[in-house]
């Protein structure tokens, strides 16, 4: 009987103890942040290096964002936020219409001009991680003109001199996925180097950018 009463009062004081929640996952940390909206317009943002083409600020559904030109058909690119290596993350929206045939491709990127990117190849129905100028990575696609389009991309280190590059896509009126859709494995570190988001107006209509981010990961 005695023991019986020891393990009731045992299991009284296990039920009184307070509950000690589990430690919550830190939110990711914002390193750069920008939406335009204090952006001069007909301008890029003094902060903002362009590689080639004629961005600037524009006014679009009453809110300011940064706009590439329809013409002409090449590949143009502008780097931003702080120069990283790893553990890193970049998201922007992205919109874009095709014409007839013809479409645009676009994207975000990371660690510099030759490093990696995130784009959208509705021409091949597909998106791709390309390493520097060469696509390395592809996934099936299915682009939604005249939408616009959510970009996320990562690299971040494995350990044992191992890294991985991932990223997701999807249009913005829908969910984001959950997992990341397509990734690389490298065993090379990543080149030091800024975010960069990416346009190629091959239907000959504008590009337009938003809501650019880069978080710790």
């Amino acid at each position: 009987m005695k023991k019986s009463l020891s393990t009731i009062r045992q299991l009284s004081l296990v039920l009184l103890l307070p509950l000690v929640p589990w430690p919550a996952q830190a939110a990711p940390k914002i390193l750069y942040q920008s939406d335009f909206a204090r952006a001069e317009l007909n301008r890029v943002p003094g902060d903002f290096l362009v590689l080639d083409g004629d961005f600037a600020v524009k006014e679009s559904d009453g809110r300011k964002v940064l706009e590439l030109p329809g013409a002409p058909l090449d590949t143009f690119g502008v780097l931003f936020g702080p120069t990283t290596n790893a553990g890193v993350c970049v998201s922007a929206r992205i919109y874009g219409t095709g014409k007839g045939r013809r479409a645009p491709s676009f994207g975000v990127g990371l660690n510099g001009v030759g490093g990696y990117k995130l784009k959208v190849s509705p021409g091949k129905n597909s998106l791709e991680i390309y390493k520097g100028d060469v696509a390395a990575a592809s996934v099936p696609f299915d682009w939604k003109s005249g939408s616009w389009t959510m970009f996320r991309l990562r690299v971040r280190q494995l350990g044992g001199g191992a890294w991985k590059v991932e990223g997701k896509a999807w249009v913005e009126t829908g969910p984001e996925p959950k997992e990341w859709m397509i990734s690389l494995d490298e065993k090379s570190p990543p080149r030091d180097g800024r975010p960069s988001i990416w346009g190629s107006p091959y239907s000959g209509t504008p590009i337009r950018f938003d809501d650019l981010m880069v978080t710790s990961e």
